[in-house]
């Protein structure tokens, strides 16, 4: 299946992250695009209305899908009894879920892609970003915005399509896990912790996935695995003489004055990211890199100007006494790794974390005993979340309470009320301190922008 400019394509539940940016992608090819949706926020909204592609009318109607469409893509935010799908059933209409369709667009592609539960959007963007400054063309899907780059889906001509790959559902019909249906030739599993426990009840459940991943590997094909990752390295040692395998661990590497530099057998070479967990990741997208004809030497030349993707350790502002961080961590391997990351690399400073409970698994009592002692490496420790918004049974639900006993960390502060949190932080003394704020949600809408910018100027 190739794209032909000629071809109409409905979105329903065109809202999400990669739903709308694939629609983008479809219409700068010339495609006909449409879409629907019962709400969408921000940047997805403003993204759309800039391409003429937001809906005049939210909500789902039956008479937006007509005989003269060729395919429908489905987002995971649309449920089986949808109008819209059952009009699409009714008429015969062609319907894939996001990563069947971009599948079917990467036909003559060497497809790579990463999976796992932590790392894999950095490590994508590691490989984008080396592949972009070695003039190499090729196809992209990644999850968050990089520099450099003015859109997170990319199709086109080029010989190879790089892809994050996730593990949750492909959309209500189809319950494969997406990284499958990208039918990789060479994948990369950065490491495994239990997550999305409303899909995955049980960690054998979770860990599956990753077994599937790893055996449709074709023949000839190439599977990387962290060796540092227990749970890898047992999907790892079940070896196919017909896939090559391959492992990574810790990039060496050494901290000089809040600098971070990797050490190479021509010198040293300084990075603008920092942290154990990011020095893996660049030596798995090196090892990854290395086995598409990128030297050693264009790597390190690309990778020292790499500034990482939107929101993974992403500094909102700073001065010579604090700096205030925004990372997308939300599952505790993920909260532990960037934690550390910053007392790795700023020592000497009082570090506070402030971690918001979003998810439908941190937000589980039967899950959130896994966050004990990820906040270990914070000197002081806050935790945020709106009871009003957990889609928990009564049975499930977790309270003030809960939360303190499941992180065991010493003076834990509890907001339920954002605006407490908020009046919290602002009316602290920053000093030789840092913030991270950690969340995949938005901590109740308050401007985190702004707030960085008053603590920071609290000690000018």
């Amino acid at each position: 299946m190739t794209l032909k400019n000629n071809e109409k394509v409905h979105f329903i539940a065109i809202g999400g992250s990669v739903m709308h940016s694939l629609a983008i992608a479809l219409k700068m090819k010339g495609l006909t695009v449409t879409g629907s949706d019962d709400s969408i926020y921000d940047p997805s909204r403003q993204r759309l209305a800039e391409h003429g592609l937001l809906p005049e009318n939210f909500g789902w109607d039956a008479a937006r899908i007509t005989p003269d469409l060729d395919a429908v893509i489905l987002g995971m935010h649309a449920k089986d009894d949808n109008p819209e799908l059952i009009r699409t059933r009714e008429l015969g209409i062609p319907i894939y879920s996001f990563p069947e369709y971009i599948r079917k667009q990467s036909d003559d592609k060497q497809r790579i892609v990463i999976a796992g539960s932590h790392g894999k959007t950095t490590i994508t963007a590691m490989i984008m970003h080396v592949l972009n400054y070695a003039k190499r063309d090729f196809d992209y899907v990644v999850g968050a915005y990089l520099e450099g780059f003015n859109n997170i889906v990319k199709l086109s001509d080029a010989p190879i399509i790089i892809i994050e790959g996730d593990e949750y559902f492909s959309s209500a019909l189809d319950k494969t896990p997406k990284f499958l249906n990208y039918e990789h030739h060479l994948g990369l599993i950065s490491g495994i912790s239990w997550d999305h426990i409303n899909a995955f009840k049980t960690v054998d459940d979770y860990v599956k996935q990753f077994e599937m991943f790893a055996d449709a590997t074709p023949k000839s094909g190439t599977l990387i695995f962290c060796e540092e990752d227990d749970m890898a390295m047992v999907i790892a040692s079940n070896q196919r003489i017909d896939v090559v395998q391959l492992h990574y661990s810790v990039h060496p590497y050494v901290i000089k004055n809040e600098i971070t530099y990797l050490k190479t057998s021509n010198g040293m070479v300084p990075v603008k990211i920092f942290g154990q967990h990011n020095m893996l990741n660049l030596n798995g997208a090196k090892k990854l890199l290395s086995r598409i004809g990128i030297t050693e030497e264009v790597f390190y030349e690309a990778i020292s100007s790499f500034e990482g993707a939107s929101k993974r350790l992403q500094l909102l502002q700073k001065n010579k006494s604090v700096a205030v961080f925004l990372d997308f961590a939300h599952a505790p391997s993920k909260v532990e790794a960037t934690t550390s990351a910053i007392k790795e690399r700023y020592a000497t400073r009082h570090l506070v974390a402030c971690l918001e409970l979003h998810t439908f698994s941190s937000l589980n009592k039967d899950f959130i005993s896994s966050y004990q002692y990820t906040l270990q490496s914070a000197d002081e420790a806050c935790i945020y979340f709106n009871p009003h918004n957990n889609k928990q049974s009564t049975e499930t639900k977790i309270n003030v309470k809960d939360v303190e006993n499941a992180f065991n960390f010493p003076g834990l502060k509890v907001f339920t009320e954002i605006e407490n949190l908020e009046k919290y932080l602002l009316e602290k003394n920053w000093g030789n301190s840092n913030l991270l704020l950690m969340s995949s949600g938005n901590f109740g809408n308050i401007d985190l922008k702004s707030l960085a910018a008053n603590i920071v100027a609290s000690t000018n």
